[in-house]
């Protein structure tokens, strides 16, 4: 019954977004191509809901499946996805995916980047190295001890660290699904930071137990971001789409306007 009264629901949500906005509207002005970037232990799957959201909004969508092995292997992939986009892009990136848009985001199809409760490195800085230290009471991710030169979380604390905030289901699903991380991506460091040279975003996750909420703000004001706040898991960009869709299209057409200002 529970699932009928969802898809209802569901049902009557896509009848008003279709009543009050056109089909395939073009944003007016901003940016159109959206490039999103995932971090660790998860695919692309996870955008799904963002990427509904951007395409119901008339954006043009590319989801980037990093294999994680290493940060040379996966910005090279990232590449290649800007290498498709047929003019201007907005690069998003999650946790660990705020690396790979660091150093992929200097490609000149980059306008804007956007960290949601990402890394957001400095010249010569890594995960490893920012995680090396952590605060007095911060959080300690539960991270297994490598297997194959390959890291997971604990699948028992998975939920309460990554995804305390999605449905219970859907974080077991998440949990049992991880994608292998590798070593040599949690080593890999920054040549250039892209944040340097292009405007950044960062919305911050309150509520985050894997990338302390402090350690957010800070990234984020070192780099100029406009910052945004929400509060929620560090799987924000599953629990709460429509917050992280927000900040991605706030940049999409703060970065159009600027464009057509030059």
């Amino acid at each position: 019954m529970t699932k009928f009264r969802n898809l209802i629901a569901a049902a009557a949500s896509a009848i008003a977004v279709a009543g009050a906005l056109p089909a395939h509207a073009e944003p007016a002005g901003a940016v159109k191509n959206i490039v999103l970037v995932h971090g660790g232990f998860v695919d692309g799957s996870g955008w799904a809901d963002v990427h509904k959201i951007l395409k119901r909004d008339g954006y043009t969508v590319t989801i980037v499946q990093n294999p994680t092995t290493s940060l040379a292997d996966d910005v090279a992939v990232t590449r290649r996805a800007l290498a498709d986009q047929d003019g201007p892009a907005i690069l998003v990136g999650h946790s660990y995916g705020g690396v790979v848009i660091s150093e992929a985001g200097t490609d000149p199809k980059v306008a804007g980047l956007v960290y949601i409760a990402a890394f957001a490195p400095d010249k010569g800085e890594s995960v490893g190295s920012l995680i090396a230290n952590p605060a007095p009471g911060a959080p300690v991710p539960p991270i297994l001890p490598p297997q194959d030169g390959f890291l997971f979380l604990d699948k028992a604390k998975f939920a309460a660290a990554f995804a305390a905030d999605v449905e219970p289901q859907l974080a077991d699903f998440m949990a049992d699904s991880q994608v292998p991380w590798g070593v040599e991506a949690l080593a890999g460091a920054v040549t250039v930071p892209a944040w340097k040279s292009k405007p950044s975003w960062y919305l911050v996750a309150s509520d985050d137990r894997m990338i302390p909420p402090a350690a957010q703000r800070g990234m984020a004001g070192r780099a100029g971001a406009k910052v945004s706040e929400v509060r929620g898991s560090h799987a924000v960009y599953v629990s709460q789409p429509q917050a992280v869709a927000d900040v991605i299209e706030a940049a999409a057409r703060s970065a159009g306007a600027q464009a057509a200002a030059k």
